[in-house]
């Protein structure tokens, strides 16, 4: 191991072995906070060891320090994909890696010389970064820094108003924080480290403060607002739910639990993305199978649905109400790249090898939903989008459903590297959040942030698992929409803003 770390180094511009075995550790450190450790305490100081690298270091070596972090970071989140195509998990690692590399690039000044506007210029950094990659190139907002607190409720409360970038710049801050605070003691300089605790513990009571705050019981209905929702889990291999032997079975298994589900009485039963094994417009006895379930039970069925529209095909949500009639219909309107289209294919032909690809069209419309009360899809990894639980909260929706399959990723940390992304919605907009997994996880999520229950068997497990799980959700009586959802990214702006001055004033210490 120690040779190897030599030979890396030798190669990196001169990195020493001791800065390569650090910015390692800190790509682990930053694995360990998040599914399936979920150690989220190893956020608050992963950064610590690449940080303490970086002191006089040039550019290139300040880049290739974080980029390694980042592939080795990367490797351990979405390590899962090689389950889908080997050749696009490597280019993505690459990609997300060059992020962490232009962190470093970027801040590399701040860490030759420890200055206190350190403290929020880094931070802002990382969130602008982490920003651009949620929405550059369709964008990939997976693993924020701020996903890694998805069970430490108190400090999550702060995004109804900064988002999860709020929560990403805070643990950010003190990472950078405790860096400084070592430097400061380690030469004395009592000034620098009386100022650099302020900051700490001024952001720290602040969100803690605004945390337990928001943990109080919020005015939600118990009566008659509250609706009743059942989410099913039907535990299908990918490799059944496109072969047309295993159509009977599916429709068996998803009718078993939806019988189950509706002794229960729910106002709205679930299944998961594409759940109906065939296509709307071409497998017609199939649809007419889960509409004459829908009858028997005489209770409205959202399904995941592929439907054929003259040449298009779109992914779905239907509305099947108690009559078996469709009541309305969602298509999902951020696809998959990769996996439900190629962008750019017309100058890049070459990528539909690469990986496996969908021919999925765009849907058009916010599509809300209404049972009992009103509510909002958010389809496949559509959840990992702010701006469309937002969007379709500002429109009405008093409660969001976020219905996928994961099971293309096997029994990893997928599923619950997704749950996060869930949360954090739920959070930012204050609604409960309903999620229906082919595999898991589903289940039903507070606007605290709290994961209220889990389709689960007898030893616990969530994940490939068939099962179903209902609830009773209250529905928001005058309570206003949060700051995040009336008016959305403001924080970044601010991030913005401070890495502009940042650039225009140059830092001083």
């Amino acid at each position: 191991m120690l040779r190897t770390i030599k030979q890396l180094s030798a190669f990196s511009f001169q990195l020493s072995a001791k800065d390569v075995f650090l910015s390692i550790a800190s790509g682990i450190l930053l694995i360990l906070s998040f599914p399936n450790f979920n150690l989220w305490p190893c956020a608050w100081f992963g950064f610590l060891p690449v940080f303490f690298s970086l002191k006089d270091k040039s550019l290139k070596q300040a880049f290739l320090l974080l980029f390694l972090t980042g592939i080795i970071f990367w490797s351990g989140i979405i390590y899962w994909l090689v389950h889908v195509t080997l050749i696009g998990t490597i280019m993505l690692i690459v990609y997300l890696s060059l992020y962490f590399g232009i962190f470093g690039l970027i801040i590399r000044p701040v860490t030759r010389k420890s200055t206190p506007f350190g403290l929020i210029f880094i931070p802002a950094v990382w969130v602008f970064l982490e920003y651009i990659r949620g929405y550059l190139f369709s964008g990939f907002p997976w693993a924020l820094l701020g996903y890694s607190q998805y069970l430490n409720l108190p400090v999550i409360q702060i995004a109804d108003i900064t988002g999860a970038w709020g929560v990403s710049f805070l643990v950010m801050l003190v990472n950078v924080a405790i860096v400084e605070i070592i430097w400061a003691f380690k030469n004395k300089f009592w000034g620098r480290l009386k100022l650099a605790f302020i900051i700490l513990f001024s952001f720290l009571f602040l969100v803690l403060a605004y945390g337990y705050l928001k943990l109080s019981p919020l005015k939600y209905s118990n009566g008659n607002n509250a609706i009743k929702v059942s989410v099913i889990q039907g535990n299908i291999p990918q490799g059944f739910k496109w072969d047309e032997r295993y159509a009977g079975f599916i429709l068996d298994r998803y009718a078993e639990l939806t019988r189950q589900a509706a002794l229960d009485k729910p106002d709205l039963i679930i299944w998961p993305e594409a759940a109906i094994p065939g296509i709307l417009g071409e497998d017609n006895w199939v649809f007419e199978q889960v509409f004459s379930l829908s009858r028997e039970i005489k209770i409205p069925l959202l399904a995941g649905a592929v439907v054929r529209q003259k040449d298009d095909y779109f992914g779905s949500a239907l509305l099947i109400d108690g009559s078996g009639m469709i009541k309305q219909r969602y298509d999902k309107l951020h696809l998959v790249p990769f996996g439900e289209y190629i962008p750019l294919k017309r100058f890049f032909p070459f990528l539909s090898k690469v990986v496996p690809i969908g021919d999925i069209t765009k849907g058009r419309d916010y599509t809300i939903f209404q049972v009992a009360a009103k509510f909002a899809v958010l389809d496949c990894f559509e959840d990992v989008f702010p701006d469309l639980a937002r969007e379709f909260t500002k429109k009405g929706a008093g409660f969001l459903v976020n219905i996928t399959n994961d099971a293309w990723y096997k029994q990893t940390s997928a599923p619950y590297q997704h749950l996060q992304a869930s949360v954090f919605r739920a959070v930012e907009n204050r609604r409960y959040l309903a999620r229906a997994a082919n595999t898991g996880v589903s289940g039903f999520i507070a606007p605290t942030g709290k994961i209220i229950s889990l389709v689960q068997d007898g030893r616990g497990r969530n994940i490939f698992i068939a099962g179903y799980r209902t609830e009773v959700l209250p529905m928001p009586i005058n309570v206003p929409i949060s700051f995040y959802t009336r008016y959305g990214d403001k924080f970044i702006l601010a991030c913005f803003l401070i890495i502009l001055y940042g650039i225009i004033r140059p830092i001083k210490s």
